[in-house]
């Protein structure tokens, strides 16, 4: 049995902790103390969240993706693949060691994405791109922690609350689709989802893409359309 050998450790900012980067032989993994939140070896459930979302995007002009954690690039690779020439994608890491691991160590792994001319990264908080943006992305994809409920980082609870949810749906255009990947099953987070106006898809995916292995969950909700006002009305008089 090859050894997990230590290559790195980052400080996830606000208080979050510390994530290590380790490998074992050609296989990576990112772990927040003693538990594992992505593995080289199991992408299924990432690359999902993209192929689910961008295959419905395939009619938009210049779609504008957004996606919430780099991880190990499984969904931003899927997201690539599936969208056309004309798209754009954007990234945001909070953690900037999570990048340079991206560009150094974990490389081959990521295949030359981060230099594709359709993608930008931006090192910070993808809290500030959702509420800055009005109508600005056809879809954001959110791998953010282990899902909506908080497991390395608190401040991540503000991207799934009531305010989160409102804020997502004023950066999306109508249409537009947020999509939420988790570990586990989550019905309060559902209800959030169709209080906050989306309509609701949930989706249980394989941790490795075959029959056997984990199942994760991924939600799918979409903005609905904006139809502009009928002519107004007269009231007899």
């Amino acid at each position: 049995m090859i050894p997990w050998l230590q290559l790195d450790t980052a400080e996830v900012p606000d208080g979050g902790g510390q994530l290590r980067l380790m490998q074992r032989g050609a296989e990576f993994s990112i772990m927040a103390g003693s538990i594992e939140l992505m593995n080289s070896r199991l992408s299924g459930s990432e690359k999902a969240l993209a192929t689910m979302v961008c295959a419905r995007l395939r009619d938009r002009p210049k779609p504008h993706v957004l996606i919430g954690g780099l991880g190990m690039g499984f969904t931003l690779r899927a997201a690539l693949a599936e969208l056309g020439p004309d798209a754009r994608v954007t990234v945001a890491e909070l953690v900037p060691a999570v990048v340079a691991w991206a560009r150094g160590p974990m490389a081959e792994i990521f295949a030359g994405c981060l230099t594709n001319p359709r993608v930008s990264i931006r090192e910070e908080d993808v809290s500030g791109p959702i509420r800055a943006g009005r109508a600005t992305f056809d879809a954001i994809l959110l791998d953010v922690d282990n899902g909506p409920e908080g497991l390395t980082r608190e401040a991540n609870d503000r991207l799934y609350d009531s305010a989160g949810l409102n804020a997502a749906r004023a950066a999306l255009r109508p249409g537009g689709l947020l999509a939420v990947w988790s570990s586990r099953p989550d019905q309060n987070f559902t209800q959030r989802l169709r209080k906050a106006g989306f309509g609701v898809e949930e989706a249980r995916v394989r941790a490795n893409g075959g029959r056997g292995g984990a199942r994760h969950i991924i939600w799918i909700a979409t903005n609905p359309e904006v139809r502009p006002p009928g002519p107004a009305r007269h009231r007899p008089v």
